[in-house]
């Protein structure tokens, strides 16, 4: 059997890695002022560096960063974007017998996209392999409803169809992938439509109610055409 030289390939991974310990320890010593904002990147950048020469020795086409440099896979994306701020929620998500952290976001402003540091993290993998790049983006059903309806401005967004119109997440992907070369590819996540469209997600319902035509556009967004993304890059 041949193999694949362009995405999708037989053999592939979401992209989001277990953290190494000193990336953890890191983390945590960031967090209380022991190290810089500096010192933290060397640290991911040397793990990074580490784990993209583990998924070529696999035998893996698609490489990642692991996501070393997230905290949580969906918001540090979403907070990187125009008029998307860190919100403080009064408790975290009751998720595999945890509770996470009380993060979320909200929106004060038109979402856009006149920059992100993700870029500079594509970058960075693009340039320590010479197989294809990944990243992985959440789709815009993860930018609401997460556990409650997300604040929106109501003089910004007086409906939500405009503000999922404006979180096209292809659109985002088509700019942070145009300093790379063109071998490259991305995927979005949480494509939670399915369980909306087949019934069997309660608070799915409800945020369709809540939502309107947008949320469902949002989710078929997640799974539908590639929208604004580079011509040449696989979704």
């Amino acid at each position: 059997m041949s193999q694949r030289t362009k995405p999708p390939f037989r053999a592939d991974h979401v992209g989001s890695l277990l953290r190494p310990a000193a990336l953890k320890r890191a983390r945590e010593q960031h967090a209380k002022g022991e190290i810089t904002p500096a010192q933290l990147k060397d640290i991911e950048d040397r793990e990074i560096e580490r784990v993209i020469e583990k998924q070529e020795e696999v035998g893996l086409q698609s490489i990642t960063d692991g996501e070393f440099r997230r905290s949580w896979w969906h918001l540090d994306f979403l907070w990187g974007l125009d008029g998307i701020e860190k919100h403080v929620m009064d408790t975290g998500i009751h998720f595999a017998a945890v509770t996470t952290r009380n993060e979320g976001l909200k929106v004060s402003g038109k979402v856009g996209f006149s920059g992100h540091p993700m870029i500079e993290h594509f970058k960075f993998v693009a340039a320590h392999t010479n197989r294809t790049p990944k990243i992985t983006i959440p789709s815009p059903s993860a930018a609401y409803g997460r556990p409650i309806p997300t604040p929106i401005d109501k003089k910004i967004y007086p409906k939500l169809d405009a503000f999922f119109d404006d979180l096209d997440p292809h659109l985002a992907g088509k700019y942070i992938l145009r300093p790379t070369r063109p071998k490259r590819a991305y995927q979005t996540g949480d494509r939670r439509r399915l369980q909306l469209k087949i019934g069997k997600c309660a608070p799915q319902r409800h945020l369709a109610r809540q939502g309107g035509s947008g949320l469902v556009a949002a989710f078929q967004t997640s799974e539908g055409s590639a929208g604004a993304r580079p011509s040449d890059t696989p979704v």
